[in-house]
């Protein structure tokens, strides 16, 4: 009888092991960070088709974006919950202006140093033609690192915050280029 009883007890102690386990997985993926594979080459040289990256949630919850992050986001104009999400770069905060000239990208006038950028592409003016945006209170201005192979804000303009998913902040895969995303 002994013996039962103790086979009883490890066995709910496994249960409500594995019950905390999913509950702290369910809490941080909901609240804190999320895997995400990339599935797009728009962020070549710094981020492949095929890169496992994670996000960090939280940032977004207190309001710290930086220009520089890269963001997972749901594509402009597509409420298709099964759509891929797309990942970018921040260039334009709130409220400032992003200007293209003869390739570079200027931010409220001053010319940003992009060594990211995918090797030899400049940045040209969206299909539109268009070469100056204000980024309206809510929103973010985002352009891939391959800007010949990114469609992204010169596209569809400026993207809700609210749209973003998360910030990467890790690689995790594959395993030669594990590291923090700069």
């Amino acid at each position: 009888m002994q013996s039962i009883r103790s086979l009883l007890r490890n066995l709910l102690e496994l249960v409500l092991i594995v019950a905390l386990a999913f509950g702290m997985y369910a809490v941080a993926t909901t609240y804190l960070v999320i895997p995400f594979q990339v599935q797009q080459d728009s962020m070549l040289p710094t981020i492949h088709s095929g890169d496992y990256v994670l996000l960090d949630k939280l940032t977004l919850r207190m309001g710290n974006l930086k220009r520089g992050d890269i963001v997972v986001f749901e594509p402009p104009g597509n409420d298709d919950p099964g759509a891929i999400p797309f990942i970018k770069r921040v260039i334009g905060l709130p409220g400032e202006t992003v200007d293209l000239r003869a390739g570079n990208v200027f931010v409220d006038g001053t010319r940003l140093a992009e060594p990211y950028i995918f090797p030899g592409a400049g940045t040209l003016p969206g299909p539109d033609g268009k070469i100056s945006w204000v980024v309206p209170a809510d929103s973010v201005f985002l352009l891939g690192d391959h800007r010949a192979a990114s469609d992204d804000s010169r596209v569809f303009g400026m993207v809700p915050i609210s749209r973003i998913i998360g910030r990467t902040v890790l690689r995790y895969w594959p395993f030669d280029r594990i590291g923090v995303l700069p």
